[in-house]
């Protein structure tokens, strides 16, 4: 069992920056490729970004690629997502998620996700 708890949401102005956390507890966080993913309303939850378990191999959607960055500490058990330039289109539900054993590069499809977090909301206004 896994578990997943997201922090740092919150209001923003278009162009500004957040970072969210995502603190695992339960088995070793060290072992499992991670992702997050959002969903805005009325919308589909999709693939933001997904890092494998070393950290050396990250994967993003190209409407985030360049702006946001995903990171993680296997020390502190914690994965991290640092988002800049942030627009209105930004504005969702992020979600904390593991595969377990699937590696980072499939962590793109919700379907291969086994855990998830309860959510944290960035709000961005223009």
């Amino acid at each position: 069992q896994v578990q997943l708890v997201e922090s740092g949401g919150g209001l923003v102005q278009a162009g500004g920056s957040l970072r969210l956390s995502c603190a695992a507890s339960g088995r070793t966080f060290s072992s499992y490729a991670m992702g997050w993913f959002r969903q805005a309303p009325g919308k589909e939850r999709e693939f933001v970004a997904a890092i494998d378990w070393s950290g050396t191999s990250t994967y993003y959607s190209d409407s985030v690629k360049g702006r946001f960055t995903i990171s993680r500490d296997n020390a502190k058990s914690t994965a991290y997502l640092q988002m800049n330039s942030l627009k209105s289109e930004d504005t969702a539900i992020y979600y904390c998620a593991t595969g377990m054993g699937a590696p980072a590069r499939t962590l793109i499809r919700v379907s291969m996700v086994t855990y998830w977090g309860q959510g944290t909301q960035v709000t961005v206004s223009s």
